[in-house]
């Protein structure tokens, strides 16, 4: 695994030119039409995954009153504004601003525990209330967006290399600073996606193997220590009771069977209910009529595979394959160290996203409140999501060309 991602990482470093900006010449590229300022290759089936999770959420709205349809197609309205306005802003100017943005990704952290800001849902106080218009909004969404932007611009300071064990050790506290503030909500999934982002772009931009291995035996200890604790009266507990239940339940699902292990049995009965069809829009039994709880939002894959069958999931995971292959393709050719670990970035966390929340709805992965791209009903999940999209567009849009 080391040597694949060492050979994934020289690749990316000989296509690649030194500095956080574009100052090697760029390739002589002929773009003509609407190709010469967007990246068809990714924009085409991101907005058939929007298209289609606009189609499942209406699905379960029909069932499910939480599952307001309107409210996603403002969240997709507004997203595609962001995304458009990201795709026209120049990416390369945030690479200067490192000192800002980690402070902005303090305060989206920090901001459901103001008061008055702060909600609370599902045990976990991870959204902020916005006064007037009484619009609910998970900062932490958008920190994963701060988070790629802050953690490329540090990392391509090294030009692809970081030579020093001291420089490593820097990078990695960066990163720890959202990670363990997320955990205070607590959110251990949004967590996880943001250690593996920024992970990735520590790995990719240049850090020695021995290191990274040395970094994963740690988290290993500590994740085994922290579960050890937990389950061990009299010591402190790090995580909290249903965090617990749902890692325990993900080995066994009948130590929790009324709580996660309930709702990975369920997620399983839906998937497989829906055959190779599926049942067909509104007519997801299992997952619309309170079997599933979250059906929607942590179990819309679930819902989609029950509603759409075999092969709807099939076109889902396609469109994934699809957007994620085009997004690495411009990576290998992007001619800024910044801005090939921005797209690095970009893809740990929709592959991430994506592996967990599928392989919990199948039983191969622990449940968490990981939310399926552009398909889980969710404003926040959904502006933030397209607002990657934008930045994909962005560092397409801003490479060099010759005239």
């Amino acid at each position: 695994m080391a040597q694949a991602t060492t050979g994934i990482r020289d690749r990316l470093a000989q296509v690649g030119s030194a500095g956080s900006g574009d100052e090697a010449p760029a390739r002589i590229r002929k773009r003509n039409g609407l190709s010469s300022i967007v990246y068809l290759p990714q924009l085409i089936p991101t907005l058939l995954l929007v298209a289609y999770g606009l189609l499942t959420v209406w699905s379960a709205s029909l069932t499910i009153d939480a599952a307001s349809f309107p409210r996603q197609l403002v969240g997709a309205a507004l997203g595609l504004v962001a995304g458009a306005f990201i795709w026209r802003y120049d990416y390369r100017s945030l690479a200067n601003y490192t000192r800002v943005l980690l402070v902005a990704d303090i305060v989206l952290m920090l901001l459901p525990s103001v008061p008055g800001l702060g909600y609370e849902a599902n045990g976990m106080t991870g959204w902020v209330m916005i006064p007037v218009i009484h619009l609910r909004f998970q900062p932490s969404e958008l920190a994963k967006i701060v988070t790629i932007v802050l953690m490329a611009a540090l990392t391509a300071q090294y030009n692809g290399a970081i030579e020093t064990l001291k420089d490593y050790v820097k990078l990695c506290a960066a990163l720890c600073v959202p990670f363990l503030l997320i955990l205070t909500q607590p959110d251990l999934g949004t967590g996880l996606v943001v250690l593996i982002l920024g992970a990735a772009i520590i790995i990719v931009g240049g850090a020695k193997k021995t290191w990274v291995t040395v970094t994963i035996a740690l988290i290993v200890a500590v994740a085994a220590l922290a579960v050890v604790t937990s389950m061990t009266d009299g010591l402190p507990h790090v995580l909290k009771a249903y965090q617990l239940n749902r890692l325990l339940s993900f080995i066994d699902p009948s130590v929790d069977p009324t709580g996660s292990g309930y709702n990975i049995q369920q997620a399983k009965i839906a998937v497989g209910s829906g055959g190779l069809f599926g049942k067909g829009i509104g007519n997801a039994t299992q997952s619309g009529t309170g079997f599933l709880p979250e059906a929607h939002t942590d179990f819309v894959f679930a819902l989609l595979a029950e509603t759409f069958g075999f092969f709807g999931a099939l076109l889902l995971l396609a469109l994934y394959g699809w957007m994620l292959f085009a997004t690495i393709m411009l990576a290998l050719r992007c001619e800024s160290i910044y801005g090939k670990l921005v797209l690095v970035g970009i893809v740990a966390m929709w592959t991430f996203q994506i592996l967990e929340n599928i392989g919990m709805c199948i039983g191969l992965m622990p449940v968490t409140g990981i939310p399926l791209p552009f398909i889980s009903f969710g404003s926040s999940s959904m502006v933030v999501q397209l607002m990657a999209v934008g930045l994909v567009q962005s560092v397409y849009h801003h490479q060099r060309r010759a005239a």
